[in-house]
């Protein structure tokens, strides 16, 4: 079932055009799968009970509700993106979705959650802080909020432009979104340093032909492309391996940042 909260171009956040044709390429890709595995353990640490109402706001190809869902949580997905609900509906018509733009305000009697995941989803939008205090919105006292977003601006590139970012972050910046929302941020954590020095000699070797001209799906799927097997399994392993340092605060670099916050 898709409830409307508000209607808004996703073309203004991240396109259509990547969402639908790329789907199972995603939900097959390591990264997206220990991004996954790390909030499945956010959720154990923090003892966050079974029956929890989470949401996934920007829940894209479902990558995470889907393993939050294997996991036997209970999860609503939301997302600016119709094409994505339906596509999530149809594989599954009693999940429940709502479509909504964040950069909008809620309704005016809208729910709150015990748990809400952010994943990815504020480096698309120019006011991240408005975005962190809409989310802070949408959560019950004493809730847990988790964000993820890129790391480093000087990895920034053509990547970054085809999903539609406007920015990378560090570990200030991220804390700079949270001023003012309502939210205490308890922890930045660097997650991907597996895979940092990886991405860092892509980025400073030869740069990858630009692809201007092609269709977005195209585009994004030639950086999507995978190293031979087992090599992707193997650095699967070595993400899933950095949890326990990420959880505790230990990584000291990365490709990505998680923040975790709670409402007072």
């Amino acid at each position: 079932m898709i409830e409307t909260w508000s209607v808004n171009d996703p073309e203004h956040t991240m396109s259509d055009e990547l969402l639908a044709p790329l789907r199972d390429r995603v939900r097959g890709h390591f990264w997206w799968r220990a991004r996954s595995e790390t909030v499945r353990r956010i959720l154990e640490l923090r003892q966050v009970p079974r029956d929890a109402a989470i949401l996934d706001v920007g829940c894209g190809w479902g990558t995470t509700l889907e393993a939050l869902e294997r996991d036997g949580r209970r999860v609503v997905g939301m997302d600016v993106s119709r094409k994505s609900l339906e596509a999530l509906e149809l594989e599954n018509p009693q999940r429940r979705l709502i479509e909504a733009d964040l950069t909008q305000p809620w309704p005016k009697h809208h729910e709150r959650f015990q748990v809400l995941l952010c994943l990815d989803v504020i480096e698309h939008l120019d006011d991240d802080r408005a975005a962190v205090s809409r989310l802070a919105e949408l959560v019950e006292p004493g809730g847990l909020v988790v964000v993820s977003v890129p790391a480093l601006p000087e990895l920034f590139s053509e990547y970054d432009e085809i999903q539609g970012h406007r920015r990378r972050y560090r570990p200030e910046s991220l804390t700079a979104a949270f001023e003012g929302s309502g939210l205490i941020l308890e922890r930045v954590a660097w997650w991907g340093e597996a895979i940092h020095a990886l991405v860092k000699l892509q980025r400073a070797g030869k740069p990858h032909a630009r692809t201007d001209g092609l269709p977005f799906h195209e585009r994004y799927a030639r950086y999507l492309k995978q190293p031979p097997w087992p090599i992707p399994p193997m650095l699967g392993v070595l993400l899933r391996r950095e949890i326990p340092r990420v959880l505790a605060g230990r990584t000291r670099i990365g490709t990505s940042l998680f923040a975790l916050a709670r409402k007072p």
